[in-house]
């Protein structure tokens, strides 16, 4: 089992909490309104001084205490709306149906596991010196074809992120789950799932276009 540098788990999650609370800023931000470049820096700049602060002076210190570190995608997933809104598109939606899909059951699945609900050694699985790092490297491959094809380029990113920072300095805790799940990813797959289904439920049934038979006089 090969566990990440405390230093580096440190920084990472100081940094990572900044950009996961800068980018929930943006995503709470009206519609109606731009977000201006300079704005945007500040804020990222603002939240990383913020959660640098020694000890238990900084908002990360307590959020650790109940969420331990952001995984690696949820730090991919805001960091890469952070980008979409330096380039004028914040209102892309991160979390797509099939995203929220995937990560819902794999999250429902692993944290029965560790809970004990379930005794299928999910969760030790991602500490596998074989299998995890070959699931990483398939899932970072993935990724590179979906970015050079074009498809989700924001999603190929946050999971590139995640498997850079899990393959070369094991962040954040050396367990592949760790990398792709946690707590506050899952919630937010599951809360956005129950939304689309919401709105698909409350839209109205598409009535089929009946053509009108013409009669000749």
């Amino acid at each position: 089992m090969n566990l990440p540098e405390l230093a580096w788990q440190f920084a990472y999650g100081r940094i990572s909490w900044a950009i996961v609370l800068a980018a929930l800023v943006i995503g709470l931000w009206p519609r109606t309104r731009a977000l201006p470049r300079s704005w945007l820096a500040g804020l990222l700049a603002g939240m990383i001084v913020l959660m640098c602060l020694p000890g238990a002076a900084s908002p990360a210190y307590w959020i650790a205490l109940g969420a331990q570190y952001p995984s690696g995608l949820l730090s991919g997933l805001c960091l890469a709306k952070l980008l979409t809104a330096w380039q004028g598109s914040a209102r892309q939606r991160m979390m797509t149906p099939g995203l929220a899909a995937l990560l819902a059951i794999a999250g429902t699945a692993v944290y029965l596991d560790a809970m004990g609900l379930l005794t299928a050694g999910f969760y030790y699985w991602g500490f596998s010196p074989v299998a995890a790092p070959l699931a990483a490297l398939v899932l970072a491959v993935m990724a590179a074809v979906a970015a050079a094809r074009g498809r989700w380029p924001a999603h190929a990113l946050a999971l590139a992120l995640a498997m850079l920072l899990y393959g070369v300095l094991r962040l954040p805790t050396g367990n592949l789950w760790d990398a792709l799940l946690d707590p506050l990813l899952w919630i937010w797959a599951l809360l956005a799932l129950a939304r689309h289904w919401w709105l698909i439920l409350r839209s109205p049934p598409v009535r089929p276009v009946v053509p009108r038979k013409r009669f000749n006089n």
